[in-house]
């Protein structure tokens, strides 16, 4: 077999392989407004750079996803005690570290718009325009008793399963879990 054959073969090999596509998929766990502030400017950064970037809200993460405008009914028991218990929304968001009663949060606000870094807002905004798809998982919201019609407008946001989840990450380049 000639060397050109066998390089033609590999190189057709490596261009099958999962993970060949110029894409990010992230799994957004956290509900703490620094871990969201990550996830979003790694989302913004990977999608200026020309990467399909598909993000999987999931868990305490979908608390940042809420409208705080938008009130829903027919909510079970559990379902009203998740709408009282987590964050309306990502402005309602509390650090990780160092909240400090609100005093850490505010703090951070505060100097990121001294230093002209882009809110979460902003970064949200952002996304959309680079063409950063949302999911949200399914079995979250069902178990936090959260609806679809509660949640932001955002042009590439769906609803999936697991599975969506797993199928964009075994073609993507990069995975992630913050």
């Amino acid at each position: 077999m000639d060397i050109e054959k066998e390089i033609a073969e590999l190189k057709a090999k490596v261009d099958a392989m999962p993970g060949a596509e110029n894409k990010l998929s992230m799994v957004v766990f956290s509900g703490d407004l620094d871990k969201q502030l990550a996830s979003m400017i790694i989302a913004t950064g990977a999608a200026a750079m020309g990467m399909k970037v598909v993000l999987f809200f999931t868990f305490w993460g979908t608390a940042a996803l809420r409208d705080p405008a938008k009130k829903v009914g027919g909510k079970s028991f559990m379902g009203k005690m998740f709408g009282i218990m987590l964050p309306k929304g990502r402005n309602k968001l509390k650090l990780s570290q160092m909240h400090m009663a609100g005093a850490g949060t505010a703090m951070l606000k505060g100097l990121m718009k001294k230093k002209n870094v882009a809110s979460l807002d902003q970064l949200f905004e952002a996304a959309a325009m680079l063409g950063v798809e949302i999911n949200i998982c399914e079995m979250s919201m069902d178990l936090m008793g959260m609806k679809r019609e509660e949640m932001i407008d955002y042009p590439n946001m769906k609803v999936v399963g697991v599975a969506s989840f797993l199928g964009d990450a075994k073609e993507s380049a990069v995975q992630l879990f913050i």
